[in-house]
C-alpha cells in the first residue's frame, strides 16, 4: 500500500514521503488520517452553513478542533484510535447536517436540496481495512487534475490550520475558547473544497488565517498566564535527584500541573523534556520544590535519551517517536498523542489519574546517586522582557546593543539543522538572541554572557510564544517610532512541523519581511507560490551562518 505525504520538514527526498512517513507514520495511518481530513471538511460545510443561520454547537467545534490536531506531526500513530475518530467523525458529521437542515427549514420552509462538495456525503466503511481504502482516495494527490498552485495553497492552509487547532486545544483544556478562532477552522476547511476559488483567493485567505491564528496564539498566551501566573526569569538545573523520576515531554502544562499535583510528598523528581522546558518559568509551576530540572533536548533525540532515563515518561500533546523495546511498558500517552500498544491515560471530566506513571516511576526506583549539571535560564516571556523595556532600549540608544535575532523554531534530525548552533555562536557579542521552541536546544546550553546585566540569550518560551516574541518586536518599534521590518531585528527560523507553518503566516500577515528559513523549503509550496512570497516578503533560504551575518549586519558590503 503507497502513501504521499509532505505536510513535516524531513519528508523524503524533499518531496514527499511515498513508501512510509520518516516519522514512523505507516500507509495506514497514513490513509485513515487523510480519511479524518475529509470527514471534516463535511463536518465543516455543514457547520458553517449552520453558523450562517445562526447555530453554533461547542461538540462540534471542540470535535473538529481535536481532529486537525490529530493529524499533526507525530501526535497519532495508532489506527485502532483513528478508526475510533472516524466512526465518531461521521456521528458529528450528521449531528452537524441537521443541525443546517433544520436552520434551513424553519428560515426558508422547505429542506435544503443543494448540491454539495462530496465530503459532506461521507459514510464511513465498518473496518478498518474498508476506511483504509477510502482514505487512499482522498488524499493529497487524489485529484491528479488540480492545479498546483491550487493544491499548494490549499495545503499551505490546511497545514496552518492543523497548527492552529493545537494551540486552540491548549487553550481549551484550560478554559480558554474564541468564536472568531472557532469560526475560522470551518470557512477555512470549506474553503478546501470549492473548486471556484482562485489562486488569489487563496492567498487573500491564507493571509485572513494568520491574523485569526495571532487571535489564537493571544488566547493561549492569556490561558497560560491567568492559570499558571507570567512567567519569570528561572536558573533550570540540568543534572538529577537521588530517587525515582518522571520525565515530562510535549506541550500541555495542564497536564504537568495535574502530575506535580499527584507526586507531591511521594519523594518522586520530576523532570522536564522538549518543549516543556519552559515550565520552570511559570510560578504556579516552579512553586513545586519536586519539578528537579530538565532532562535531555530536543523530540528528535527521545528515543536515546529515554532509553537512558531510569524513570517513567509521561508524553502529552505531540513529538513522539517509535518507543524503543527497552522503554516502551515505561512510556505513557495522555491527550492526543497515541502509539499502538503503549498504555495511554485518558481524561475523566478533565481530570487525570497519572497512577500507573507514579507506581512505574515508584518501581524502578530512579537514579541511585545526584547528578551534577549546569543551569540554563527560560522564562523571558513578554511580561519580562517588557518588563526592563527601558534598560533594552537604552542599551540600543547608547550602541550597545547592535541587533537582535530571533533564531527558533522547531528542531529536527535532518542534517543543516548545525546552521543555527553556527548562527548563534557566531553572532557578534553586542547582539541579543531572542530564542523559542525546540530549536533553541542546538545553542541553549551555551554560555553567551551578558550586555549590561541583560542575557545574550533569552529563552522566550514554546513555539507558540512567538506571541511574546511578536509582543516584543511591537513593543520596540514603537518606542523607536518606526515598523517593525525597520527595527534592528532579524528573525532566523527553523521549521518541521504545522505549528511552524500557522506561526510563520501569521508572521506573513502581519507583513513582516526578510524572514530567513531553513533548513529546507517546505516541499508543498510550489515554485509559483515561493515566488510570491520570494516577492512580496523577501523570504529566504538560510545559506551560510557567516554569509547571512554578513549580509544583514553589513548590507553594503555583503
Amino acid at each position: 500500500m503507497g502513501m504521499f505525504c509532505f505536510q513535516c520538514e524531513q519528508t523524503a527526498k524533499g518531496k514527499g514521503c511515498d513508501t512510509a512517513g520518516v516519522c514512523g507514520k505507516s500507509p495506514e495511518v497514513a490513509a485513515l488520517q487523510d480519511l479524518l481530513i475529509h470527514a471534516l471538511k463535511g463536518i465543516a460545510i455543514y457547520g458553517q452553513m449552520a453558523r450562517e443561520l445562526g447555530v453554533k454547537d461547542r461538540d462540534l467545534d471542540l470535535f473538529v478542533i481535536e481532529g486537525l490536531f490529530t493529524t499533526v506531526t507525530n501526535v497519532d500513530f495508532d489506527p485502532e484510535r483513528l478508526r475510533g475518530t472516524l466512526l465518531k467523525a461521521y456521528e458529528v458529521k450528521e449531528k452537524a447536517k441537521e443541525l443546517f437542515g433544520a436552520a434551513y427549514k424553519k428560515k426558508n420552509g422547505r429542506e435544503f436540496n443543494g448540491e454539495l462538495n462530496s465530503a459532506a456525503y461521507w459514510k464511513p466503511e465498518n473496518t478498518l481495512e474498508g476506511l483504509r481504502d477510502q482514505g487512499s482516495k482522498v488524499g493529497v494527490l487524489s485529484d491528479k487534475s488540480l492545479n498546483e498552485d491550487i493544491r499548494s495553497l490549499r495545503e499551505l492552509l490546511l497545514y496552518g490550520l492543523k497548527g492552529m487547532a493545537a494551540y486552540a486545544d491548549h487553550a481549551c483544556v484550560l478554559g480558554r475558547e474564541s468564536d472568531e478562532v472557532n469560526a475560522f477552522f470551518y470557512k477555512g476547511l470549506r474553503a478546501l473544497t470549492d473548486n471556484k476559488l482562485t489562486v488569489n483567493d487563496l492567498v487573500g485567505l491564507n493571509m485572513e488565517f494568520g491574523m485569526v491564528n495571532l487571535k489564537c496564539l493571544e488566547l493561549l498566551d492569556k490561558a497560560h498566564t491567568d492559570h499558571f501566573g507570567h512567567p519569570v526569569p528561572t536558573p533550570v538545573p540540568l543534572g538529577a535527584r537521588k530517587g525515582p523520576a518522571i520525565v515530562v515531554s510535549g506541550h500541555d502544562l495542564l497536564d504537568l500541573e495535574q502530575l506535580l499535583q499527584q507526586t507531591e510528598g511521594k519523594g518522586i523528581s520530576i523532570y522536564t523534556h522538549g518543549e516543556m522546558l519552559p515550565a520552570h518559568g511559570y510560578p504556579a509551576l516552579k512553586k513545586y520544590k519536586h519539578l528537579a530540572g530538565n532532562y535531555g533536548g530536543a523530540w528528535q533525540d527521545q528515543a536515546k535519551e529515554f532509553d537512558a532515563f531510569p524513570g517513567a515518561i509521561l508524553m502529552t500533546t505531540n513529538c513522539i517517536q517509535k518507543p524503543r523495546e527497552t522503554y516502551r511498558d515505561r512510556i505513557f500517552t495522555t491527550g492526543l498523542v497515541a502509539w499502538p500498544g503503549v498504555a495511554h491515560i485518558a481524561a475523566v471530566n478533565g481530570k487525570k489519574d497519572f497512577t500507573p506513571v507514579i507506581h512505574k516511576a515508584i518501581a524502578m526506583g530512579g537514579y541511585k546517586e545526584d547528578v551534577p549539571g549546569k543551569n540554563i535560564l527560560v522564562g523571558f516571556g513578554h511580561h519580562a522582557v517588557l518588563g526592563v523595556a527601558d534598560k533594552v532600549i537604552g542599551a540600543v540608544k547608547a550602541g550597545k546593543i547592535r541587533h537582535f535575532f530571533l533564531v527558533g523554531g522547531c528542531d529536527g534530525a535532518k542534517p543543516g539543522r548545525n546552521y543555527y548552533t553556527d548562527f548563534a555562536q557566531e553572532a557578534p557579542n553586542d547582539t541579543v538572541i531572542l530564542t523559542l521552541a525546540c530549536g533553541k536546544f542546538r545553542f541553549n546550553k551555551l554560555d553567551f554572557g551578558d550586555i549590561g546585566g541583560i542575557p545574550r540569550l533569552l529563552d522566550m518560551g514554546q513555539c507558540n510564544d512567538a506571541y511574546s516574541a511578536i509582543q516584543v518586536a511591537v513593543a520596540l518599534a514603537r518606542a523607536f517610532n518606526c515598523g517593525v521590518n525597520e527595527l534592528p531585528l532579524s528573525m532566523i527560523l527553523s521549521w518541521y512541523e504545522q505549528k511552524a507553518v500557522c506561526i510563520l503566516l501569521t508572521l506573513l500577515a502581519l507583513g513582516i519581511k526578510n524572514i530567513r528559513l531553513g533548513p529546507s523549503l517546505p516541499a508543498f509550496v510550489s515554485p509559483n507560490v515561493l515566488g510570491v512570497l520570494v516577492s512580496k516578503f523577501n523570504i529566504k533560504p538560510v545559506s551560510s551562518a557567516k554569509e547571512d551575518l554578513a549580509a544583514i549586519l553589513e548590507p553594503a558590503k555583503a
